[in-house]
Parts: C-alpha cells; structure tokens; sequence
C-alpha cells in the first residue's frame, strides 16, 4: 500500500513548492483531491499573499482584527463580492410595447389646454440610435388653428404620464408649472425634474434620474417675445446626473417596473 501511495502522489515538499506557483482556481481545485490535499493547498502560508494581492483591504482587516477565519475564506468571500458586484442586471419585466406616453400643456393662469396627446411607445421615433431612453413625438395640430399654440411670456403646466397598457399601472414623470425657458438659438423649451427612488430603495435616497423633457417650436415670424408660437415636437427622456447622459432602454424600463408593476422589488 505505502509502495501505490508513494508511486501515486508526489512528496509534500513538491506539493508546496509547485502549489506556490498556482493560480486561486487551480488551487482551489487541488484541494479537492483529497482530505489531505485540502489541508495541504489550504494553509495561510498559500494564501496569504494571493489573497493581499486581489483584495488588500480584506487583507488588512484580517491583520486588525485577527480571527480564525482563514485567508483561503477571506478571498472565497472577496470573490464572491466581486461577482455579485459585476453581475449584470436581470432583464427588465415590462417593454417599450407595454408603455404609452401621455403628456399634456396647459396654461395656468386661465387654465386652457394647450395640447394634449397619448401615444404607445413603440411608435415613436427614438431620438438616438445608441439605444438609450429618449424619444420624440410629433405633434400634429394642423386641424385646429389655435390648439398648439403658446404665448412664450407666459406661465404653463406640464404633465408626463407613463402608463401601462390596459391601465395596469401609471407613473408620473413630470408634474411642471412655471415659466417657459426659451431659447430662441435652438427654438425649444427644456423641462426636468428628479425622480423618486425606487421602492426597494429608502425614500430619503436620491434615485440618480432625471424625467427630461423638451418642446420645440415653430414660428412664421421669427419668434418674436409677443408672438404666439406653435408646439411642433415634444422629446422626453431619462437622464442619470451622475454623468449626464440619458440612460439606456433596459434602465429605464427597470425602473419604471418598481412603479408600474405590483410587488416588483428589483433594483437597477
């Protein structure tokens, strides 16, 4: 017996000296080959250093407050984290065919309905081709001469709704009054408030995304300040402020789901 044994594992020296040289999955797997195996690729002296160099924090807190938990735990659970942390988020729960954006302009000091209009969502037009939460909707009023139009001096309401299909659920994005920021240049007003956080989140926690919203304009006269203009295009999007740049589709939709969808409690 001692002659199979010794013909079938190498010495223990040779186990240590090669063990030195294996990466964490390698030798992870060798300690699985037997009890004592395991013993052997799963001491401090192997791990130390592998588990300093991918995660010196976890480390260093061992060295403070020293336990028994070895170092071979300590970057099963720094890998673990890892993973956890790069993992990609789960497909969203709801699609752009579920959704219809409504948006509604009035007037605030006579309460008048400047324009108002609901539309599915996947017929829009997406206003950037990179796939990221931000649409356009054109506004067809040629059937009414006065519907559509806005004095730029003064105070309005906006309101953008995102509803379910069927009325299973609707979010308020936006619920704006106040005066009209006009920039003649660019012949459009922009409008942007914060979103709530999502219900898995504190309600104290600032969510990162912003309901944005633009109308453009058009004008026979050059825009002048008493001249009354149409609404011709409104583009509504979602924004994060931490780099400014609109979020994707699937992010979007991820977080509308926490709003329109009973019980769901995923977070983007």
């Amino acid at each position: 017996m001692s002659r199979l044994s010794s013909r079938n594992f190498p010495p223990w020296e040779v186990l240590s000296l090669v063990a030195q040289h294996l990466d964490p999955k390698t030798l992870a797997i060798a300690s699985c080959v037997s009890k004592s195996w395991y013993i052997s690729m799963s001491s401090d002296y192997l791990w130390q250093p592998i588990c300093s160099s991918h995660y010196p924090s976890l480390s260093n807190l061992k060295l403070t407050d020293p336990s028994d938990v070895s170092y071979r735990s300590l970057f099963s659970v720094g890998y673990s984290a890892t993973k956890r942390r790069l993992k990609p988020p789960p497909p969203p729960g709801i699609s752009i065919d579920n959704l219809i954006f409504a948006v509604e302009l009035r007037t605030i000091e006579v309460d008048a309905l400047i324009f108002t209009l609901a539309k599915p969502a996947n017929e829009l037009h997406c206003a950037d081709t990179s796939g990221v939460f931000w649409f356009d909707i054109d506004i067809n009023v040629n059937c009414f001469r006065s519907f559509g139009l806005i004095d730029l001096q003064e105070e309005v309401g906006i309101t953008w709704n995102v509803l379910l299909r069927g009325w299973g659920g609707v979010f308020t994005m936006m619920d704006y009054e106040g005066r009209v920021s006009f920039s003649p240049a660019a012949s459009e007003s922009w409008f942007s408030e914060e979103l709530p956080s999502p219900r898995c989140c504190s309600s104290e926690a600032a969510s990162g995304i912003v309901a944005d919203l633009r109308l453009g304009f058009s004008s026979s006269n050059g825009f002048c300040e008493d001249e009354k203009v149409r609404v011709a295009k409104a583009c509504v999007g979602m924004l994060s402020i931490v780099n400014w740049r609109y979020v994707t589709v699937d992010d979007g939709l991820r977080y509308l789901q926490h709003f329109l969808l009973p019980n769901s409690t995923m977070c983007m």
